[in-house]
């Protein structure tokens, strides 16, 4: 365990003093800034041992690849892009191992989300026993720092019981090496994790969101542990704990609600047009993970670079700062384009780039700032274009011209699903794009990334009502969420944000002239109607008995029957479509027991290899080769013992 790495390098770097300071006639020096363990129980101390931590459990998930492995490949909203690096996690094929089979250097490891995780909850017990044992006065010690030492320990237990199950319990630091260690049960692991985040509930403060953790960050993630402790996942020991957790879940939800209104309108959660804006201070937001332009502060996201798909190498265009780096590594599945109401929906159109300029015309009929790139995202049935990619035959109706590319989503009148992901083009999320950066190639993105927003609140009160039995109340959380995804009167449908459009608080000295970001989505290519700016029509639910086209297409699809199994797709379709790529759904659907049979139906790239123990994650083999039993090393046998069935 990484306790074991800090422990040992503790030793190490004791060891590398002691035997430097054994010669009397070398040099005779003080280190006035060494900083040993006992610096963490001064108020400085814990006060900067909270920061680590805080950039450890928070940020430092977002600067590599594991993090969308574990949460956005496999499942139904996303599979493999461009680029193949990691679609062993994707895919569930035999690479996929207590040892992840490597494609190339961006692979993300079997243990890479394991270690982390485990790294700051050491780093959480050091912060709980020294603001516990201190004698401060002061509330940023006793009651701010130990209330965001559990919510920290909590939050990471929360993701490792979410994905491998039951886990090692460490609730204290180390003094020693430790190498004996046992899995506790999911039972145990989620009393520890309720008992944690009651812990920060009880001690933080209600303000300082989204950059500090705060009493309804602590509400909302306590809602969540109870709410995965009551899902299918654990049916077989839940049954003494589940209706007392619902009731807490709506309890302590609406809570959150009251002190975290939803956005006036869903492009403003996107529209980001630099570090540190009024963009990223909205009350919807309720925990952030903090980065920013300073280029002296530690810490960097490199989210941005995995949505998007490759738009430089296509005719007329080249890669600019707007258009950001693509990574091509994950593509909205067919699932994503038939699940909204793409005419009163606003969403789709908010959350998915459909449109580039032209950058890099090359004289003559193309001029930069014409429209370079289409996607176009129709309907089934729609016999307009021949096919699904078009070069130079669909015209854009401002100009006059024609479009260098177009890609359509169903061409010919077809009625089936797939055409368009036998390219490597499809229409990039755009929640993370970052136009802000310093250069082109520049991997460091300075935007803030969400942890928790109250939408997502919404949607877990949703589904505690679900299972209640008490559907006419879900409804009313579900259409919050959906009226707020209303076009309004005036509003026009086409227009687009994303934040490409930072690129006037970036520090690249980008030609204006060279970007791609293009203020305008599909909308009307693809709904063929004619223009409007009259308010949509309306997106709530009345009848649990006719939902919405998109779902009641899914939910047959699915085969699913009675009012639970309706209900409950209902509300995970209404996650994706509020929350598509925000880093929760693989966790979603192995709690929720519909992670089979949803990637079988809609992701065909892992729809022949999954099988009902992908539900659970390997445990690493790094983490079973490490430990013992009573001294010595495990055997084949007690290693097998300790890893999830299947693997």
């Amino acid at each position: 365990m990484d306790t074991i790495k800090h422990i040992f390098s503790l030793f190490l770097f004791s060891g590398l003093i002691l035997m430097s300071s054994c010669s009397t006639d070398f040099l005779n020096e003080t280190l006035e800034t060494d900083r040993g363990m006992e610096y963490y129980k001064t108020d400085e101390g814990i006060l900067a041992l909270a920061a680590g931590t805080y950039h450890q459990v928070l940020k430092t998930p977002f600067d590599g690849e594991w993090l969308y492995c574990a949460t956005n490949y496999g499942v139904d909203e996303f599979n493999v892009g461009g680029d193949a690096s990691n679609s062993v996690w994707n895919n569930y094929d035999g690479g996929l191992q207590s040892i992840v089979t490597v494609t190339n250097s961006n692979t993300a490891s079997a243990n890479a989300q394991w270690d982390n995780l485990y790294i700051g909850i050491g780093d959480a017990n050091l912060l709980i026993e020294n603001a516990t044992a201190s004698e401060s006065t002061s509330d940023a010690i006793k009651k701010v720092a130990l209330g965001e030492g559990h919510f920290l320990r909590a939050y990471n237990y929360l993701r490792l019981v979410s994905q491998y199950g039951g886990v090692p319990l460490k609730t204290t630091s180390s003094t020693t090496v430790e190498l004996e260690f046992t899995r506790a049960t999911p039972a145990e692991v989620y009393q520890l994790v309720i008992d944690d985040f009651t812990q920060a509930y009880n001690l933080l403060p209600t303000t300082g969101a989204p950059a500090r953790i705060t009493k309804y960050a602590a509400a909302h993630y306590l809602a969540k542990a109870h709410l995965f402790r009551a899902s299918e996942i654990n049916d077989d020991w839940n049954s003494a704990t589940k209706d007392a957790d619902l009731a807490a879940v709506v309890t302590l939800c609406d809570e959150v609600i009251a002190n975290h209104p939803l956005a006036g309108n869903f492009a403003d959660l996107w529209d980001y047009i630099s570090p540190d804006g009024a963009n990223e201070l909205l009350s919807e937001w309720i925990l952030s993970a903090q980065f920013t332009a300073d280029v002296s502060a530690s810490g960097r996201t490199t989210q941005h670079l995995y949505f998007t798909a490759r738009y430089d190498d296509m005719p007329q265009m080249k890669r600019d700062v707007t258009g950001d780096r693509p990574y091509s590594r994950l593509r909205p599945t067919y699932y994503m384009f038939r699940l909204y109401d793409l005419v009163d929906d606003s969403r789709f159109w908010k959350s998915f780039r459909t449109k580039h300029r032209v950058n890099n015309a090359s004289g003559g009929y193309y001029a930069n700032g014409d429209l370079g790139i289409m996607y176009i995202i129709n309907q089934p049935g729609d016999s307009r274009f021949s096919n699904y990619k078009l070069n130079d035959e669909v015209v854009y109706d401002k100009t006059g011209k024609t479009v260098p590319s177009v890609y359509v989503a169903y061409s010919a009148g077809s009625t089936t699903d797939g055409a368009m992901e036998i390219d490597v083009r499809f229409p990039s999320l755009s929640k993370y794009l970052d136009g802000s950066r310093v250069g082109v190639n520049e991997t460091r993105g300075l935007r803030d990334m969400n942890l928790a927003r109250s939408a997502e609140t919404y949607l877990m009160a949703a589904e505690a009502k679900v299972r209640q039995g008490a559907y006419a109340e879900a409804l009313t959380y579900i259409n919050a969420v959906r009226t707020r995804a209303e076009y309004e009167s005036g509003e026009d449908r086409e227009a687009y944000y994303d934040g490409g459009g930072a690129l006037g608080a970036s520090a690249s000295g980008q030609n204006p002239d060279d970007n791609s970001f293009f203020p305008e989505n599909s909308y009307y290519e693809s709904n063929d109607i004619v223009v409007t700016t009259a308010a949509s029509g309306s997106l709530a639910i009345t009848d649990i008995g006719s939902l919405p086209a998109g779902d009641e297409y899914i939910i047959s699809k699915l085969g699913l029957t009675g009012d639970y199994a309706r209900m409950l797709a209902l509300v995970l379709n209404e996650r994706s479509r509020e929350l598509a790529g925000e880093y929760t759904r693989w966790e979603d659907l192995s709690r929720t027991g519909t992670l089979v049979q949803r990637v079988k139906a809609f992701n065909a790239q892992a729809e022949p290899f999954i099988q009902d123990y992908h539900q659970l994650r390997p445990i690493p083999q790094t983490y079973l080769d490490g430990i013992q039993l009573n001294g010595a090393n495990l055997t084949p046998e007690e290693k097998q013992r300790q890893q999830n069935p299947g693997y």
